[in-house]
């Protein structure tokens, strides 16, 4: 098997991330040092393109920090081939961030299945010695956030997940690939000649030994250990119930993970960006969603009467069926001229107006209009 000692030591580094990605790197690994062309020859510039994400992009008065692909202490050929960050950019950028007077608060995007373990640790304890400040750090998870970035975003001052968004992945793993009967079947022995007892221990050629294999697992448990330490500081909450209740290595969707506490609100990046002062959108779009919402208001308003049979008002009901059928002015009232005697508000006593409301009145109940 060729290339099995970098695909080893690969594998064998320690991992807070989730088991498929890894296992897609590695076959990337391979591939590229066996020769295939799986990426352009302007490899430096992607890396340099990778790099440039890192720096914080000021939306109004916030400094959105992209979280993106595979996090790594530091940015190179791999990282940048998965679209990786480095958390010595992270600091960089949110150091930044905090030292702009112009900027109010600071949003990672986050959008990572997480990555190795060194400098995990270190940049989540940095977030939480600068958090609680009058810059806010808020951690979105847009659309995942697993595993080490997960770790990272427990330590910011708050963390949000869009709807469709996914968070947890808790746990560390590392891999151990004995290759000795391929390389037995290629005609391949391979002898290391070595001092110190434990100098070669774990290697590749032979299956793992009880102490080497305790020992490794040792070394997993520690940074296991550490992170759920991490996230139960982060979450203001005990080791416990980390490990009781955030899922042990499991992936989540938003609502479970607003019932478990791992996040502290549902909402788009959109939506936090607009909290905290940025401009998002066009007036118009920002016109359209106000008017949609206005009539959404008063169709529930309009069925939550009718269902009381409550007194409704010609201008309550011109309001209510424009929502809840979507209907255009001169169509509302022209219905409420049906609806209505006079416009003293009282109702028509028609049977076929009534069966139609009754019909409206069940279709505003049912969960599409929810």
């Amino acid at each position: 098997m060729k290339f099995n000692h970098l695909l080893a030591a690969f594998c064998a580094e320690p991992w807070a991330i989730q088991r498929e990605k890894l296992g897609v790197l590695a076959d990337i690994l391979v591939a590229r040092a066996e020769g295939e062309k799986l990426f352009s020859t302007e490899m430096a510039t992607a890396i340099s393109d990778a790099r440039a994400k890192e720096i914080a992009e000021i939306d109004g008065k916030v400094a959105v920090i992209p979280v993106y692909g595979v996090l790594a202490q530091k940015m190179d050929m791999m990282s940048a081939m998965s679209g990786g960050t480095s958390y010595a950019g992270l600091k960089k950028s949110l150091h930044s961030a905090l030292s702009n007077e112009d900027v109010k608060a600071i949003v990672l995007d986050i959008d990572s299945p997480g990555g190795s373990v060194p400098g995990t640790e270190e940049l989540a304890t940095e977030i939480r010695r600068i958090r609680g400040g009058d810059k806010p750090i808020i951690a979105q998870v847009n659309s995942l956030a697993a595993s080490a970035a997960y770790w990272i975003a427990s330590s910011a001052d708050e963390i949000v997940v869009t709807p469709s968004g996914r968070a947890g992945s808790i746990g560390v793993y590392t891999a151990h690939e004995d290759v000795s009967a391929a390389l037995e079947k290629r005609g391949i022995k391979r002898t290391y000649i070595s001092a110190g007892s434990h100098k070669v221990e774990g290697n590749e050629t032979e299956p793992l030994g009880k102490d080497t294999l305790a020992f490794i697992q040792d070394g997993v448990n520690r940074s296991y250990g550490r992170f759920v330490a991490a996230v139960a500081e982060g979450r203001g909450t005990t080791v416990g119930k980390v490990e009781d209740g955030f899922g042990q290595g499991r992936v989540f969707y938003a609502e479970q993970l607003m019932d478990r506490g791992m996040v502290d609100a549902v909402a788009t990046m959109d939506e936090t960006l607009e909290r905290f002062g940025a401009d998002t959108q066009p007036s118009y779009v920002r016109r359209i969603k106000a008017s949609n919402q206005a009539r959404a208001v008063a169709a529930e308003a309009l069925a939550a009467k009718m269902a009381i049979g409550e007194k409704i008002t010609i201008r309550e009901f011109e309001h209510g069926i424009r929502g809840l059928i979507g209907l255009s002015k001169s169509e509302a009232e022209h219905a409420a001229k049906l609806y209505f005697k006079d416009s003293q508000g009282e109702p028509d006593a028609d049977a076929a107006t009534l069966a139609a409301l009754d019909r409206l009145l069940a279709a505003a109940r049912s969960p599409l209009f929810k």
